[in-house]
């Protein structure tokens, strides 16, 4: 098997992604084919040349990584999964945009095999793949580079660029060091609205260098498969900072009506144009063309090249190293976890953010894969671990300093958690999860193992006022399909949440608190979502609470208990676990019979699904201290009293 393919196979290949990337969006008609066709060398020279991939194992573990930031170039990555045999087949391209297809309008990690993340909002598959190095060189530096030892590559657009999330990312790759990532430029001048003169001046190179990148101009060398692999290849080996290579190119090339036109971005060619388009490319114009012999010799040659790879990979990791990776990249075992949980007695009241930092302290040595940081907010959120940092000098650091960079962080953290091997935890104020929330969606619908940590989870946060009070934000994060939102009342539901977190196949929303909040349960109420605090005979009534205001709940029980109203309390640190209990579960812990009442320092919005009464703040905060701010809002046990004599039948 020769190293590469012959002049004529890399010519025929190219030309077929150029097909490909017309004749799906036309079956579709739906889809971009401009940038696909533009990048068609570039992706050949990745898949066949450059990247160590086995397209017969997707999921080895010290495969390079491969990030297509503008997603909506999707059918460029499809071409090239279905040409190198990575589980893709014809009739998936003909499929391409349809119901339950594997080939999506834009790439879905956990939907097709051997695609990393899920990318389509630009920039942040960008900013993904800046996670995805920072757990590349961390996990290579602790357990030693004959186990990990890989790339990650990007290819990113002028929006991805644009966006503000690439900011953030490309200053903190740029600050660590992160040499082993490359970032490919699609430099095509064009946005779905005309130039991007229209809207943008920036000088991209002169931008990233400032951020300490090392910067390859490479000019107008799209079409020439060499003189691309003889840059791909420098950017590989530079040492010391991250590359990115900026790459000229022409959207819709060889199109004679369409190159370098705005209309070739996200309109598919009609009929006409594609015949025209493949004439001068000099392929017949029959959709989903393939000359005899190219797809088996394009498969044998990546299986050949990546396989020699991963079995010379595989005869390196002995008995040990195997061990090491096995621990790394196995989902934590939930008795390890509770065995290094540390108690909280009765007469202790930590924020539910300090009960956090003992948490992660005490369970640090059990948990080697974590990795934990916060965006300026270290020791405010409780995300400090008793770690050196994670920087140019130090990989083996497990702590992260993400810097005043929400934006990014949130996005590493879902690089991280989809690259393997790593759990990432990130913490900020819970009002900034507004920056964070495309990341969190996309952790949510990619299934990424990463653990967000707000603090400051209500008005109770105080003088800093409405701008630093979350009021909305709980209702809004619970909203989000496939992310578990957990609100702990105590220290002891805290650690109940942090095994949660860690054994869940998906992400978790911790939301802790400023104040100090008394111990007041076993922290029993977490697995099932809900779980009784207080149980009365004779009860009149149900209080349902979250948070810090399980407390309150319990104080407006004492009161009512004086007026001869008997109540049940129930602390429901989290709606989405209590969701998926049986009718009869749930009635167990929240009789049906008996009025309910909500209580919790945010919104009302949705607790009409559990609660006849709701308890809340339907407004934005004020600057007062904390327990000030919250008696003038209402959350007092005299207010939850008064809200439960309303609905108690006489």
């Amino acid at each position: 098997m020769p190293d590469q393919l012959t002049k004529e196979q890399d010519r025929l290949a190219v030309a077929v992604i150029r097909g490909i990337a017309m004749d799906a969006p036309l079956a579709a008609k739906s889809g971009h084919q401009g940038t696909a066709m533009a990048l068609a060398p570039l992706a050949h020279v990745l898949y066949s040349r450059i990247m160590r991939h086995d397209p017969t194992d997707p999921a080895w573990i010290d495969r390079d990584r491969f990030v297509l930031s503008n997603g909506h170039a999707s059918i460029l990555q499809y071409a090239l999964m279905f040409l190198s045999g990575q589980g893709l087949e014809l009739d998936d391209l003909r499929a391409f945009r349809q119901w339950d297809s594997a080939t999506p309008g834009h790439p879905e990690a956990g939907h097709t095999p051997g695609i990393e993340v899920t990318t389509g909002p630009l920039g942040q598959g960008f900013a993904n793949a800046v996670g995805m190095a920072i757990a590349e060189e961390h996990l290579r530096a602790t357990l030693g580079p004959q186990s990990i030892d890989h790339r990650t590559w990007v290819i990113a657009g002028d929006g991805c660029l644009m966006e503000g999330i690439s900011h953030e990312a490309a200053s903190l790759a740029g600050h660590l060091g992160l040499d082993r990532l490359v970032v490919i430029f699609d430099d095509n001048k064009i946005t779905i609205d005309g130039p991007t003169d229209l809207a943008c001046s920036d000088l991209v190179p002169d931008r990233f260098r400032a951020y300490g990148w090392n910067v390859i101009e490479a000019g107008e060398i799209g079409e020439d498969c060499d003189a691309l692999e003889t840059i791909l290849r420098a950017a590989r080996e530079h040492r010391g900072a991250p590359s990115l290579v900026c790459l000229r190119t022409h959207i819709g090339h060889p199109s004679p009506d369409l190159t370098d036109r705005h209309e070739a971005h996200g309109n598919p060619f009609t009929a006409d144009l594609v015949a025209t388009t493949k004439a001068v490319m000099g392929i017949p114009a029959e959709p989903f063309w393939l000359p005899e012999g190219l797809v088996e010799a394009y498969r044998d040659h990546c299986a050949a090249r990546g396989g020699t790879a991963r079995r010379s990979w595989e005869s390196a990791q002995d008995t040990a190293r195997k061990q090491a990776l096995d621990r790394f990249h196995s989902a934590p075992r939930r008795a390890d976890i509770e065995a290094a949980l540390p108690p909280f007695a009765p007469d202790q009241n930590p924020a539910t953010r300090v009960a956090f930092q003992k948490i992660l302290d005490a369970t640090s040595e059990v948990l080697p894969q974590v990795l934990s940081g916060a965006a300026d907010l270290t020791g405010n959120t409780g995300a400090k671990l008793a770690s050196p940092a994670f920087s140019r000098t130090d990989r083996t650091g497990r702590q992260i300093f993400y810097g005043i960079r929400e934006h990014a962080m949130g996005a590493a953290l879902v690089g991280m958690a989809r690259h393997g091997g790593v759990i990432p935890v990130g913490g900020t104020f819970f009002v900034f999860a507004d920056y964070m929330r495309p990341a969190i969606r996309l952790a949510a619908l990619s299934r990424a193992r990463c653990v967000f940590v707000f603090s400051h989870d209500s008005v109770g946060v105080g003088e800093d006022g409405p701008t630093h009070q979350p009021v909305e934000h709980l209702a809004s994060l619970r909203a989000i399909p496939g992310l578990q939102v957990i609100r702990p009342a105590d220290g002891p539901e805290t650690a109940a949440a942090w095994v949660e977190a860690l054994v869940h196949d998906g992400p978790t929303a911790l939301i802790l608190s400023r104040q100090n909040l008394p111990v007041i349960t076993d922290g029993s109420a977490v697995h099932p979502g809900a779980g009784r605090v207080r149980t009365a005979p004779d009860a009149r009534a149900t209080i349902v609470a979250t948070g810090s205001e399980v407390a309150v709940a319990l104080e407006a029980a004492a009161l009512l208990d004086a007026d001869g109203i008997a109540v049940h309390v129930v602390s429901m640190p989290s709606w989405d676990r209590f969701g998926v209990l049986s009718r009869d579960q749930q009635d167990a812990v929240i009789p049906t019979g008996l009025p309910v009442v909500s209580v919790e320092a945010g919104s009302t919005f949705g607790w009409e699904r559990h609660a006849d009464a709701s308890v809340g703040i339907d407004r934005f905060g004020a600057s007062a201290p904390g327990p000030v701010a919250m008696e003038r809002l209402g959350i007092t046990p005299s207010r939850v009293a008064e809200a439960v004599k309303a609905v108690v039948p006489r």
